[in-house]
């Protein structure tokens, strides 16, 4: 099955109460206008029962469990349990679940329009029903990678976890800078580290796993979404390929996960560490992108990578 995203930019996909409700909309609907109901437990299940009619054109929305944590803020992120429908005419099928897969995803960045307004405001803790009309979702065109055509209707639910502000970062002791024949990293609070290749030394040709800032959190663990903040360079240019802080919003992932969904170097380096630690990652080319690199990001098959990476949280799946 595909893997579906909330995000306009990459083309995809605590309570224990009963939802039992229909989707009433945003205002009043009509008695003929079809309705979705949904049952199942916060963070565990959602049986999503959809109409063989046509779906209405209005965007419809309606909080099935009401949360008692902050309410999401504009730039904030979220870790989150989701259900997606594709509706297409008077049919319909699931495109992805994570209650299924058990592996929660990260809502960060632009979300589609219909899930920004379902979703903005709402408390952490919430389970959110969305039924999203063609405009509010991928437009006319559709979205072919993800096998959404111009006229499908998207029903999700979404159970909102745990919450991450848009410049989340390391929240432990410092114990180090690095150096010592290893990189030299600098940080301004709120800013993205900052990477010194050593010129006089060779990159290690094993995993290197150095802690800058040691979190008090529980230890990652396999299987855990981990929410993270990271820069990464290129040994033998010094430059920075890739960063997080850039964007403006915290990357997330499921780690150990069955395919991997990062580089060997991150799921090996990183199990184990404590939440809120900042930890530096020299990973040879066996454990980053192999003997054929990544040309669109100029990483050569022989270059040795440098991460520093803030572990800003680890979510458990249920």
């Amino acid at each position: 099955m595909r893997r579906f995203t909330v995000s306009l930019s990459i083309p995809l996909l605590a309570t224990s109460l009963l939802a039992t409700m229909a989707l009433a909309g945003c205002g009043s609907s009509a008695p003929s206008s079809p309705t979705v109901s949904v049952t199942g437990t916060f963070g565990k299940s959602a049986t999503i029962t959809i109409p063989a009619q046509k779906a209405s054109s209005s965007l419809k929305i309606q909080t099935l469990i009401q949360g008692k944590g902050p309410a999401l803020g504009k730039t904030d992120s979220f870790v989150g349990d989701y259900a997606v429908y594709l509706w297409s005419g008077k049919t319909h099928k699931l495109e992805q679940s994570t209650f299924q897969t058990k592996d929660p995803a990260l809502f960060t960045g632009q979300l589609l329009p219909g899930l920004e307004t379902a979703l903005r405001g709402k408390k952490i803790g919430s389970r959110v029903l969305a039924v999203i009309p063609p405009k509010y979702g991928y437009g006319k065109a559709g979205n072919s990678q993800a096998g959404v055509t111009g006229t499908d209707t998207l029903v999700f639910v979404v159970d909102m976890i745990k919450e991450f502000g848009a410049k989340v970062a390391a929240s432990g002791t410092q114990v180090s800078n690095g150096g010592g024949g290893l990189p030299t990293v600098t940080a301004t609070t709120g800013t993205a580290p900052v990477i010194k290749i050593p010129s006089s030394s060779t990159p290690p040709t094993k995993l290197v796993t150095k802690t800058l800032i040691k979190g008090s959190g529980p230890a990652v663990v396999k299987g855990q979404t981990v929410v993270a903040q990271y820069v990464g360079a290129i040994w033998r240019t010094g430059k920075v390929f890739d960063s997080s802080w850039s964007r403006g919003e915290p990357f997330g992932f499921t780690i150990g996960a069955t395919p991997s969904q990062v580089i060997p170097g991150w799921d090996a380096g990183l199990i184990g560490q404590p939440v809120g630690s900042r930890v530096m990652l020299v990973i040879p080319p066996t454990e980053g992108y192999g003997t054929t690199g990544n040309t669109q990001a100029g990483i050569k098959g022989t270059d040795t990578l440098v991460f520093v990476v803030d572990i800003a949280g680890a979510v458990t799946p249920g």
